[in-house]
């Protein structure tokens, strides 16, 4: 919780932003939701104790005001052009909304601003950029989200460039960036299968970047390099960070398959062989990279051969991070016995 005042107030004008979008009846409303969202984010962004967050808020301010005044501008010439506001199912007019929206939450091609903002921010604003500021957004591309070429188009290229963009990366934000863009193909895919589906996605793509930012901030990680030896005194702070990266590239034991099983099962109902090919091959891609830092962390890195010794802490935090650990990997096992009785 932020013990600063203005915090407060920014944070709690940020989620009231969100709620207006959510519970508007017209476009313009949600368009007011977006905008309360975005300027109270934006005092929260700039820091004097980092010199970099100037730099991304005013990255982020310049993308997302390009993107809201886009948006505006298409809602003011669609209602001027039509007697009465409405969305046609075949019409090219649910497209062309789509693309400030996408922008909004950093969807390929339009993902260009995300590494580099991040890259300047403290862990809280990841969270906030990575979780809470793509709820309003996709709860709007969900009203008119239907399956057609330009759609398919874009999920395939947010699974593709937010495999591929990961792979050079040493930094842990612009890993869960492209990350991020990569769960966004997944997040469109499940809204073209059903309107709750993707609500299910996302809170438990959240559930893991709590646990990963949770857990970077607690230990002061950054960068790759930094996992090496730093965690070696933490045993069980080690096995849940990578847990969490392993649920989070959907790793079947883990809590972060459980959305992609569904989605899989449904696409091959509906004969999406060729989408759901291409989601799964570099779902495989970005789980090789937290693989490959996994192994070189746990086995090439460690200095130590006993494990047991130091696994056991008595602290507040060993208790979260214990309840971490076991949510994210036992909870497959719960969600799946659920799905059964159901």
């Amino acid at each position: 919780m932020p013990n600063n005042s203005i915090k407060i107030l920014f944070l709690s004008t940020l989620i009231s932003g969100v709620l207006i979008s959510l519970c508007a009846n017209s476009w313009m409303g949600a368009w007011m939701g977006l905008e309360i969202n975005l300027l109270s984010f934006i005092p929260l962004l700039s820091s004097n104790k980092n010199m970099f967050s100037s730099e991304a808020s005013l990255k982020y301010f310049l993308i997302q005001a390009i993107a809201s005044s886009t948006l505006l501008f298409l809602i003011l010439l669609k209602s001027n052009l039509h007697e009465m506001f409405y969305f046609v199912k075949t019409s090219t007019w649910n497209n062309l909304i789509m693309i400030p929206l996408l922008m909004k939450i950093a969807c390929a091609p339009f993902h260009w601003w995300l590494p580099s903002v991040i890259e300047g921010l403290s862990w809280m604003n990841c969270f906030i950029i990575l979780s809470i500021q793509k709820i309003a957004p996709m709860m709007l591309i969900s009203y008119m989200l239907i399956n057609n070429y330009f759609i398919q188009f874009m999920i395939i290229t947010s699974a593709v460039v937010g495999a591929i963009g990961g792979f050079n990366q040493i930094s842990l934000r612009k890993i869960l960036s492209f990350s991020s863009i990569n769960h966004i193909g997944w997040m469109l895919t499940a809204m073209i299968l059903g309107s709750n589906l993707w609500l299910v996605y996302f809170i438990i793509y959240s559930l893991n970047i709590i646990a990963i930012i949770f857990l970077t901030t607690m230990t002061n990680l950054s960068y790759i390099t930094q996992t090496f030896n730093s965690l070696n005194h933490k045993k069980i702070v080690k096995f849940t960070l990578f847990t969490s990266l392993l649920s989070l590239g959907g790793l079947p034991p883990f809590l972060g398959f459980f959305p992609k099983w569904i989605i899989i099962q449904y696409l091959a109902q509906n004969l999406m062989i060729f989408t759901s090919s291409i989601l799964i091959m570099f779902s495989l891609l970005t789980l090789y990279y937290y693989m490959r830092m996994m192994y070189t962390t746990l086995m090439i890195t460690n200095s130590e051969i006993i494990w047991i010794s130091s696994i056991y802490m008595k602290n507040n935090y060993s208790k979260m991070i214990m309840f971490t650990f076991y949510i994210l990997l036992l909870g497959m096992l719960v969600c799946t016995l659920i799905l059964l009785m159901y």
